[in-house]
């Protein structure tokens, strides 16, 4: 069998309106196009390593509701284990609104539900399964005491953790350097280190600073410019493809999903970089968050 990830984070339904801009503050758009779509960056993570060929075990919570129901449906078909998907009696699903301009750029507002009551003692009860696990990959859209329970448990049995810090926050030193991999865009840079990232030299001084704080290796997404690799004392600027962007909305969940899975099938930080960046230009291309992401035939390595 496959070295296992075990993914740790959240699971929302997304209800997502495509519309020529993004309402300014006061505005009403009429004749945008709706669509509902499941969604979180923990789901859709996991989705996305499962698509791409990734031994996937999801770990969250959602609410004992219709959406809830629909989401664990969706996993199991995708072909995630589901062992550790809790059911929250006294909290609901979480859901997500999203606008999505006519150059495929977004808002969105998130309504947590379950997924804040994602709670230590619940990874806890997974213990065993990560212990035996590659890689660890987590966001920062459940409570922040789980993210540093669930890398304690990582530097415990020797796990590599990737980190990637989306939503933007900050992050305690002590969870940092448990850190073996992180992956912010630009404006989560930006959080971590106090430097605004707004080109090539930016890009490299923050992602020098983060490195600093005592993460193993630094991977600085930016876009439709690719993403920039600091491993070691080496800088790598990893290029993108060119595509006609429709919807951005997951394209940092699958870089992140894609990235667990090639490193846990042992390829090397630039190819698993170089791959990621492949897998969510295609994401980008394609409407919805775990919808749009792309299976392992399509990415080709």
């Amino acid at each position: 069998m496959k070295p296992a990830i075990v993914v740790i984070g959240s699971s929302n339904t997304d209800m997502v309106i495509q519309t020529d801009h993004i309402p300014v503050p006061g505005e009403t758009i009429l004749g945008g196009k709706f669509f509902m779509n499941p969604g979180g960056k923990g789901a859709n993570q996991a989705v996305a390593a499962a698509r791409l060929g990734g031994n996937v075990i999801f770990i969250c919570k959602t609410g004992n509701d219709v959406f809830g129901k629909q989401s664990s449906e969706l996993f199991r078909k995708e072909g995630i284990n589901t062992t550790f998907l809790l059911s929250d009696t006294e909290h609901p699903s979480g859901v997500a609104l999203i606008t999505v301009d006519k150059k495929g750029e977004n808002t969105i507002a998130v309504a947590s539900g379950s997924n804040g009551f994602l709670l230590p003692q619940d990874v806890k009860q997974a213990e065993e399964t990560i212990s035996k696990a590659a890689f660890i990959l987590i966001q920062l859209e459940i409570p922040l005491e789980t993210v540093a329970y669930a890398a304690a448990l990582a530097a415990r049995h020797n796990v590599k953790l990737i980190v990637n810090p989306a939503p933007a926050r900050e992050l305690p030193d002590e969870l940092l350097q448990k850190i073996d991999i992180i992956t912010p865009n630009e404006t989560e840079a930006e959080r971590l280190t106090g430097i605004a990232v707004t080109d090539l030299q930016t890009a490299e001084k923050a992602a020098w600073a983060s490195r600093r704080k005592g993460i193993g290796t630094v991977i600085l997404t930016k876009g439709d410019q690719g993403a920039m690799l600091l491993e070691r004392e080496t800088l790598t600027n990893i290029p993108t493809v060119s595509v006609q962007a429709t919807d951005t909305t997951a394209a940092g969940d699958v870089f992140n999903g894609a990235l667990a899975v090639a490193l846990a099938e042992g390829k090397s930080l630039e190819a698993s970089t170089n791959f990621a960046c492949r897998a969510a230009a295609i994401s980008v291309t394609r409407l919805g968050a775990q919808s749009s992401a792309p299976y392992r035939n399509e990415v080709n390595l």
